[in-house]
């Protein structure tokens, strides 16, 4: 299958890098490379792209994307939580600009054997860097059932988190994705499955985000970012769900006002100085008509900070 990933909020991410000729970039979250190539419109001449994935096939696919901008730009198997390490390695010590989208790529939701959607029976994988070995797998067969209740809890937001651990524990080995999705089934209760969303979904993107470790590294991946960003350069960021976009906005918050002052004191003794300035007041969302053309851009969130 073709790697294919539509940039989400193309336009708005645009405005909100404010990119120019000449400047230093970093697509945290390459993946087919639509949101770099036309970053790399804007910032040839003399501008430089350093794309980071997780997925090797990402890289494969962003490289063939991009091959019209050779010369200026490098694509680095990485993740983005190394991002000081990535252009240490590179001889760059400061950037203009970062931006990470967080989400899952269509190539990886739909190519069966990566075993990311409950809509297809298929391994359980659900690893975005497919040389790693902790997998899907490892979570639903080694985990204990209250290990498994906190990820289904605190990641999906699954009210029934209790019982579908308790099932899967009872079930094991769990083999697939399909035989994933029927032990969910049958532990939800048949009311509770005639309304909502698929009984699975929820569980489903707990188990990838603990695989992933998406939102235990996205703090570092912030502070990181700030930390090589020029002054005046931009971080900006697109979310896709609840628990992502709030980890966002409260770093985005800490960072641009870090004062542990008592909120009665008269002035500043802490010391601690603001780095960076909210640009975004409310997450920048998608309009009707791309949710309309890209239905999965439904619930994309931008935020963007500006290094001081």
């Amino acid at each position: 299958m073709e790697f294919s990933h539509t940039p989400v909020l193309l336009d708005e991410v645009l405005k909100l890098l404010d990119c120019h000729p000449g400047q230093v970039i970093v697509d945290g979250t390459v993946g087919g490379g639509g949101h770099a190539y036309e970053i790399l419109k804007r910032i040839i001449p003399g501008g430089f792209l350093i794309g980071i994935d997780r997925d090797p096939n990402a890289l494969e696919a962003a490289q063939k994307k991009l091959e019209e901008f050779e010369g200026c730009f490098k694509l680095v198997h990485a993740n983005f939580a190394d991002v000081k390490e990535v252009l240490k390695s590179l001889g760059i010590d400061a950037v203009d600009g970062m931006l990470l989208d967080l989400g899952v790529s269509s190539y990886q939701l739909e190519e069966r054997a990566r075993g990311f959607t409950y809509m297809q029976d298929a391994p359980l994988d659900m690893r975005m860097d497919p040389t790693q070995t902790f997998s899907a797998y490892n979570v639903v067969n080694e985990y204990s059932q209250q290990e498994l209740e906190r990820v289904i809890r605190e990641y999906g937001e699954e009210r029934w988190a209790k019982r579908i651990a308790e099932f899967i524990v009872k079930s094991r080995p769990i083999g697939s994705t399909g035989e994933l999705v029927d032990v969910i089934k049958r532990a939800i209760p048949a009311a509770a499955r005639r309304e909502g969303p698929h009984p699975a979904k929820r569980t489903f993107q707990a188990i990838r985000i603990e695989v992933n470790q998406e939102l235990n590294l996205l703090p570092r991946a912030i502070e990181s970012a700030v930390e090589v960003l020029k002054p005046g350069g931009r971080l900006c960021i697109i979310s896709f769900h609840s628990l992502e976009d709030r980890i966002v906005k409260q770093m985005f918050r800490s960072l641009s006002n870090p004062c542990t002052c008592p909120p009665d004191s008269p002035v500043c003794i802490c010391g601690r100085r603001p780095l960076v300035k909210v640009l975004t007041s409310k997450p920048v969302t998608p309009t009707s008509s791309e949710v309309s053309e890209n239905p999965r851009s439904r619930s994309a969130k931008a935020r963007c900070c500006q290094k001081l």
